[in-house]
Formats: C-alpha cells, structure tokens, sequence
C-alpha cells in the first residue's frame, strides 16, 4: 500500500461541507466517488486536514489516501481530475511515508475571510465575499487583531457547538487586515482554530471596525472565555482555506 497526498481546491457553493452526510453533496463524497471508480469499486477513504463548512471555500486544502494502484504521481492528478465535477481540482499529488497524516502532521493553517465593503452588493461574488455595507475604521480592527496574535484560550471565539473535548489553547501567528479597494480581507495563520473560530473573530472585529467595541475589549474576550460576549458568527461565504503547511 502506498499513502497519497493531495492538495485540492473546491468552490464550497454547492457542498453541503466537506465531510460526508446521508443523500447530501459533499466535498468527501465527490473524492471518495472517483477513487471508487479508480479502484474498480473498492471504497477508498480520504483524511482530510480538516473539515469545511457548507459554503466554505478551500484554495489549498490537503488529504491523504492508501492506495494499492501502482499510477505514478502525474497519473494519479490527471486520473482524478478528469472523473471529478468542475467545482473541485486536485492541484498536486504526491507520495508520501506512511507516518504522513493529512490533519495530524499540519504544523500551520491560513485562513481567509474576504468582505466586500461596498454600498451596493455584487450579484456576482455573493457566493465569494461576504458583502458588508457600513464603514469600518481599518485603524481600529488592525489594533484589534493585534491582540489576538499569540497563544491563548479561544474558547469565546468558539461556538457553543463545538465538540472539542480539553483545551481551546491555539498559537495565532498571524491576525491582520488588509484593504484593497473595496475588499477587505482579514488573514489568520495558527497552528489550529476551532469550530468557527475564524468567522467568530471576524464577527467580533466587524464590531469593532464599526465602533461597536474598543480594540482592547478583545483582552477582555479572551479573558472571560465566554461565547456569549464576543461577536456574531460571519457567513461562510467569504471564508477560505487558504493553505496547510507542513514540516520539510
């Protein structure tokens, strides 16, 4: 048996997530369906490095496979690409040892959220950003995200939903905004985030751009670890993995 790595991208839009549900489409199922064809109906499960919501977007999300098919790394990209549908690409495949795993060996996550901060929405990038049509003070949400850079307990960035047993401790290596026009674009790079932690933190610093909450009310949030204080939860439309690393 050999391990594969993928790294994949998939547009979230029509996905009911990305881990597998009774009679809905999901990113898994779609994977798991072409290696069934590849292997001539033996089941193939994937691991992926981690689990996306409905609607959420990934650029460069990684899984792993055990595979007894002998097709070399070039083989293996092209066969899959052409027996999945158009809103999920494999853009690279490789072979891997054994003791590789998709979710378990990830040193560092980056996430995206994008918001489209214009009066008007864009029929076009519904699906794509979340359109946000008030003023926002980039000053104020950057000191905002500053705050959150570090190791703490993100438990009030946490939904009440969440199914993680022991500690809500992750490492924030990076948290900042940026704007481009219109756009405007937070950044989060960790070694792992909870369920809905990104949009959770992003709901929170919409507040505070809004002038709703002080950039050091953040401290407060962190401190209290209570759910019920910190923001709303963002729609996932403007949510993307943007990449998964992992040692050399």
């Amino acid at each position: 048996m050999k391990r594969m790595k993928c790294v994949i991208s998939y547009d979230g839009t029509n996905f009911s997530g990305f881990q597998v549900q009774p009679l809905k489409r999901t990113v898994q199922s779609e994977l798991e369906k072409a290696l069934k064809k590849i292997h001539k109906g033996q089941d193939i499960r994937i691991f992926p490095s981690g689990r996306t919501d409905r609607g959420v977007h990934a650029i460069r999300q990684t899984i792993h496979f055990d595979t007894s098919n002998q097709m070399n790394e070039k083989s293996w990209k092209k066969a899959l690409n052409a027996l999945l549908p158009e809103d999920v690409y494999v853009k690279e495949t490789k072979h891997v040892p054994s003791s590789f795993h998709a979710r378990f060996s990830a040193i560092e996550k980056e996430y995206r959220y994008v918001i489209l901060n214009t009066q008007e929405p864009d029929v076009f990038r519904r699906h794509y950003a979340y359109h946000f049509p008030y003023a926002l003070d980039m000053t104020q949400m950057r000191k905002a995200c500053h705050y959150l850079e570090g190791k703490h307990d993100f438990t009030a960035f946490s939904s009440a939903r969440s199914t993680v047993k022991g500690s809500k401790v992750r490492t924030l290596y990076e948290a900042s905004c940026q704007q481009k026009g219109s756009d405007i674009m937070f950044v989060f790079r960790g070694d792992g985030f909870l369920y809905h932690m990104v949009r959770i933190l992003v709901g929170t610093l919409l507040e505070v751009g809004q002038g709703k909450r002080k950039p050091e009310h953040i401290k407060q949030l962190l401190k209290q670890q209570d759910r019920k204080q910190s923001g709303k939860t963002a729609p996932p439309q403007g949510l993307y993995l943007w990449d998964v690393t992992y040692p050399e």
